[in-house]
């Protein structure tokens, strides 16, 4: 049996769909394990170019299973337009199963997200307004909706009732909203009931006997390490885990059976989190916005939000930190292909701390008052896209590959140059 994650080893945005839509094509399983439609991973395939928030990177593979594990926040609204997305784009019909113990993103938890950004006003924690830490909360409050809860009637109704007993207590006196009614709730539910029942099962047993037999699975992560509730820059996370070992909970595989674990990182830095977040190799001005309109397949926006990304110089000191973390055995680099334009790269490769510079990566509390520490490479004047032979870059891009190799002490892997499904250095 053989389980590979993939994983972010910064903000998330790191091309994390690309590599697992590139790694699926060899993959029997490929299984989401947390996250909602909150972040976004673009695919740029021979169907066209796709923004999936719910459904597996896997998709458009036909001998390839996709499963939605019980660690995810199911937007099923979501779910369906994105399986319609798929059929208008010519997409065969994908093989998806959802886990019955995958919990249910209500309306009022996008809702109680939106009312409580506007509460926050400029403290807010740059939500996206998805309802993710609200349908968090509730799921460890166990007041949380299962799928296979739409089974019981009687059951559900008083699961919900119990629900609004706490959310109209926000909703009236710290909100100032309309109150919730458990029957118009009952009545949504009932209505996704159907939809989703095509799709649902024990996607646990069905792991299981997918490794007896000796099957490929692939983890695929949301967000990444800087977004992680206990190891990121917190408060400025996400509510699910976006680490790899999140796999063995959320995607229901043994822990035993993880034997990779690919860390993805981006040739240079990029956020969409709130501006008070520390973001200390960031780039600002002129500079700042030159990298992010030639950033990633279409600039540096978010594929959820639309919302124009912070960016900054490669941080080699969160990356090494988020590569640890994860528990990394390899890296993929990707859009390295955007930098051609520079006569210069900076790379952080500590941060100054009151005086003292390091290169661990500190607490929270630290990280506000950390300044970079740059080392300056020569940049290679010229366009790389597509190339897929490392022998043939420029020796200015080689040599920076290898520097960010060494400072983050894993082992690269995969070099992508460029969006599209096979511009790709292998070097394995």
């Amino acid at each position: 049996m053989a389980v590979k994650a993939i994983v972010g080893a910064n903000w998330g945005d790191e091309g994390k769909g690309k590599i697992t839509d590139l790694l699926a094509e060899k993959s029997d399983v490929v299984i989401r394990f947390q996250g909602g439609a909150n972040a976004g991973h673009t695919i740029i395939c021979d169907y066209g170019r796709f923004a999936l928030h719910q459904l597996p990177s896997g998709v458009f593979y036909p001998h390839t299973t996709n499963l939605i594990g019980s660690g995810v926040a199911l937007d099923v609204k979501k779910f369906l337009d994105e399986l319609g997305q798929l059929r208008e784009g010519g997409v065969p019909e994908p093989h998806i199963f959802i886990d019955q113990r995958t919990q249910l993103l209500m309306p009022y938890h996008v809702m109680q997200d939106t009312f409580e950004e506007a509460r926050l006003a400029g403290k807010g924690f740059g939500s996206t307004k998805s309802g993710i830490a609200p349908f968090y909360s509730d799921k460890y409050a166990k007041i949380g909706i299962e799928i296979a809860d739409l089974a019981d009637e009687k059951r559900l109704m008083e699961r919900l009732e119990r629900v609004c007993e706490v959310k109209n207590v926000l909703w009236e006196h710290l909100y100032h909203q309309p109150l919730l009614d458990p029957r118009e709730l009952f009545d949504t539910l009932m209505g996704y009931r159907d939809a989703l029942a095509p799709y649902v099962r024990d996607t646990v047993a069905f792991v299981h006997k997918a490794l007896k037999e000796g099957k490929t699975v692939l983890l695929e992560g949301q967000l990444g390490s800087m977004k992680d509730p206990t190891y990121g820059i917190y408060p400025y996370v996400t509510s699910s885990h976006t680490l790899a070992g999140f796999g063995t909970v959320g995607g229901g595989v043994p822990p035993t059976a993880i034997r990779d674990v690919i860390c993805v990182t981006k040739a240079y830095s990029s956020s969409v989190g709130a501006p008070t977040e520390p973001f200390v190799s960031e780039l600002t001005g002129e500079a700042g916005d030159e990298l992010r309109r030639r950033g990633g397949d279409k600039g540096e926006f978010g594929a959820t939000t639309g919302r124009p990304r912070r960016v900054g110089w490669y941080d080699a000191v969160a990356s090494r930190y988020g590569c640890m973390v994860q528990g990394a055995t390899e890296a993929a680099l990707t859009a390295i292909d955007c930098l051609g334009y520079l006569d210069e790269i900076k790379v952080c490769v500590g941060y100054d701390i009151d005086g003292t510079v390091t290169r661990d990566f500190p607490t929270p509390a630290l990280l506000d008052r950390a300044k970079p520490v740059f080392e300056t490479l020569p940049g290679w004047k010229c366009d790389i896209r597509g190339v897929t032979d490392f022998d043939k870059l420029p020796q200015a891009a080689k040599d920076y590959v290898k520097f960010i190799e060494r400072e983050i002490e894993t082992p690269i892997k995969i070099v992508s140059t460029g969006p599209s499904r096979h511009e790709i250095i292998d070097l394995h």
